[in-house]
């Protein structure tokens, strides 16, 4: 799949085989070079030449060892949350002597912490990404059909090797009905389905750390750009998880303390899933001009350093809500960002579906 894809793949879906949004590796067959763990870091993959422990080079990922009898290795992931799995990314960035030669992926839908075969509960592992060959040193990924809610996937490499990366790029499922009327949602929670599509700088930290659970754990666990030089201000854009009413917003700016934005402010808009679907998210220019005149959520307000700020009486009524764009004037860094919405509000259509289902 080509690079556009790719992004694109990993802009629209939520990686459910994420270590930060709570995913697990709960068992392998063998990981003695390499931790089953490492393989659901959300960082890139890094080599560290001359790196040794007691069983060899050091590795950034899992690598099970060179296998002497017959049979394949594998690693059963349970996913952040249960979720409908529309592509997986296997990678094997610096395994180059040492990679699977193929791989396959299954899945199933379980209430075991560790599903197996033979556990007596009934689990129905679905091969959802047949055996595929691989290459060192690079990224595959593949697109799935099957619309299947599942909780749990096994890596299956043939017959031994090391990944560095695994991603599993999902619509997490939310039973919306639970809620009350009333009751308040983070639709902009990654856990929840929202999505931080575009931004125009992401020089030391990424847009999709805004949308995970809990407070920043350092400068880095955060969305921040590089100082401006030039006229203007940094933006971010994000699809929320559902239509819904803002009535509270959070930004936090933890740890950001000589470097946190002066203000910000936030615009809104409905957008239908034909016109979310259509458009180009990785065209930074499109994406700018698309956003920049939507409907205002929440006037400029200040900021301040190592702060969670909350707006409730300063939101204005914009209707329904797909999608978010926030400004931080003029560059700078925040942790998190939270959007609380009515999504049982009276003008809401029981045939409103999520945004993100494009």
């Amino acid at each position: 799949m080509n690079d556009f894809h790719r992004k694109d793949f990993a802009r629209r879906w939520v990686n459910l085989a994420s270590e930060k949004l709570g995913a697990k590796a709960v068992k392998c067959s063998d990981d003695f070079f390499a931790p089953m763990h490492r393989m659901l870091k959300d960082d890139d993959a890094v080599f560290i030449d001359g790196k040794y422990d007691d069983n060899g080079k050091w590795m950034d990922g899992w690598e099970s060892r060179r296998k002497r009898i017959a049979g394949h290795d594998w690693c059963i992931i349970a996913l952040a949350k249960p979720g409908i799995i529309h592509g997986i990314e296997i990678d094997t960035t610096h395994f180059t002597g040492n990679y699977p030669p193929a791989a396959s992926i299954e899945a199933c839908h379980s209430e075991a912490d560790i599903p197996l075969e033979d556990d007596g509960k009934n689990n129905k592992w679905v091969e959802i990404i047949e055996q595929n060959v691989l290459e060192g040193d690079s990224k595959h990924q593949y697109a799935v059909s099957n619309s299947e809610v599942f909780t749990h996937i096994r890596v299956n490499i043939y017959p031994d090797g090391g990944i560095a990366r695994l991603r599993v790029y999902a619509q997490p499922r939310v039973n919306w009905e639970k809620l009350a009327a009333g009751e308040l949602v983070d639709i902009a929670a990654a856990l929840n389905g929202g999505v931080a599509l575009a931004a125009n700088n992401e020089h030391f930290g990424g847009i999709r750390n805004l949308l995970t659970p809990g407070r920043g754990v350092n400068m880095g666990d955060g969305w921040e750009t590089r100082r401006r030089r030039e006229p203007g201000n940094d933006w971010v854009v994000i699809a929320l998880a559902r239509r819904g009413k803002i009535r509270e917003i959070e930004i936090d700016t933890a740890h950001y303390k000589g470097n946190y934005p002066e203000s910000c402010n936030v615009l809104g808009a409905n957008l239908t899933p034909h016109v979310a679907a259509n458009m180009d998210w990785l065209n930074l220019n499109t994406v700018k001009s698309a956003s920049e005149n939507w409907d205002v959520v929440l006037n400029k307000v200040k900021l301040q350093a190592d702060k969670q700020h909350y707006f409730k009486h300063e939101i204005i009524d914009a209707g329904l809500i797909t999608h978010i764009r926030i400004n931080i004037f003029p560059d700078g860094g925040l942790s998190r960002v939270r959007m609380l919405a009515d999504i049982h509000a009276t003008d809401i259509q029981a045939t409103d579906i999520q945004a993100t289902d494009i």
